[in-house]
């Protein structure tokens, strides 16, 4: 039977029964609400102690919101990211940090995903940090690694984090260091970097991890023309991935032409023989054979100092890395530098003065001011 208290639309005959199937459920009385007695509920602002104890006690809310601190770009938020760091900094340096690169497709996001859940399986955390290329209007990350990695991303003991390179050349230096802190200091064994894959992003990362993994796929053995050179001889393996199905044969060529190449290059790391393998990732086939060489390394590298001796160079580089950002910063962001570049700019255009006069006079501005 028709409910009557049911309201039916207007284009419902006045005498139908239930074969119109659309009704009008009676809705909740409108009460008038004066905009003054909303209260807006204000986020608490975590104190340097309650971003230490999250993290510390591997509250993933708490350090992906130390991230983002670190991330930010407010006077503000740096200063006090640099507080939560020092604070932390006793509980860092304990995990075991890899850069995976190569080109475009080349299966980059495949590969840790797979190396990332097989770690996870053996009862280690995983920390992964992709630099995804950033949007040139909001400077944001455009690519989504989470949506890319969503295996991955259900393992309770993996921790994923898209972080955008906010359109620089290298694009990760300062705040992903930092990051990479924050992630050891909660507990993370193995953290991975996914560097974009084009440029000068792979010298900024080599100069932050202990072991560099270039991922390529199988071709004619010409590779190293599509390839600079530079990246395969920081590279502490070359792994040639799709190695299945017809691609095995070309991947066992592409094989034997790196080892002939690597021949001819000087060791990434002294003491250690760069290893070129094939795998797929996509099948979870030589995954483990990756993570096996990749502890021959730190055993190599531990045994022989190298590994401590790393870690030790980066951390000076990384000092007087941040110097000259430092200097960059002040010297474009001065009053006096900011009013005259569009006069130089013109008078080296218009042949007026040398780009040498003008660089000369630009600093010689910067330190009278």
């Amino acid at each position: 039977m028709y409910e009557e208290n049911i309201n039916r639309p207007e284009w419902v005959p006045e005498n139908s029964g239930k074969e119109f199937t659309t009704y009008v459920m009676p809705g909740v009385e409108a009460v008038q609400t004066d905009v003054n007695d909303i209260k807006l509920v204000k986020r608490k602002k975590l104190s340097v102690d309650d971003y230490y104890n999250g993290i510390i006690n591997r509250d993933i809310a708490v350090l992906s919101k130390a991230i983002t601190l670190i991330e930010s770009n407010s006077q503000v938020h740096i200063d006090l990211a640099q507080e939560v760091l020092k604070k932390i900094l006793p509980h860092t340096g304990k995990s075991v940090r890899i850069g995976v690169s190569g080109p475009p497709g080349a299966g980059k996001s495949t590969t840790i995903e797979a190396l990332g859940c097989y770690l996870c399986k053996q009862g280690l955390r995983v920390a992964v940090l992709a630099i995804d290329p950033s949007s040139t209007l909001t400077k944001g990350s455009i690519l989504g690694d989470k949506t890319r990695m969503e295996l991955l991303s259900r393992e309770k003991n993996a921790y994923i984090r898209p972080s955008p390179s906010a359109g620089t050349l290298g694009g990760v230096a300062r705040k992903t260091r930092e990051t990479i802190l924050a992630c050891e200091a909660a507990g993370f064994d193995v953290i991975i970097i996914e560097t974009i894959g084009v440029g000068q992003s792979e010298i900024t990362v080599r100069s932050m991890v202990d072991f560099f993994l270039l991922v390529l796929i199988p071709g004619s053995g010409d590779e190293l023309q599509g390839i600079k050179k530079g990246v395969v001889e920081i590279s502490d393996m070359i792994a040639i991935n799709k190695a299945d199905g017809e691609n095995i044969n070309y991947a066992n060529i592409t094989k034997t032409h790196y080892k002939q190449a690597l021949g001819m290059l000087q060791a990434a790391t002294e003491g250690w023989k760069t290893p070129v393998m094939t795998y797929s990732a996509l099948n979870n086939k030589g995954i483990d054979k990756i993570w096996t060489e990749i502890n021959t390394f730190l055993d190599v590298t531990k045994t022989n100092g190298v590994f401590d001796k790393r870690r030790k160079h980066q951390i000076i580089n990384w000092v007087f890395s941040m110097v000259e950002d430092e200097i960059k910063n002040r010297f474009y962001n001065k009053t006096a530098i900011v009013n005259a570049i569009p006069k130089i700019e013109k008078q080296v255009l218009m042949g007026e003065i040398t780009p040498t006069n003008a660089v000369t006079a630009l600093l010689e501005l910067y330190l009278l001011n």
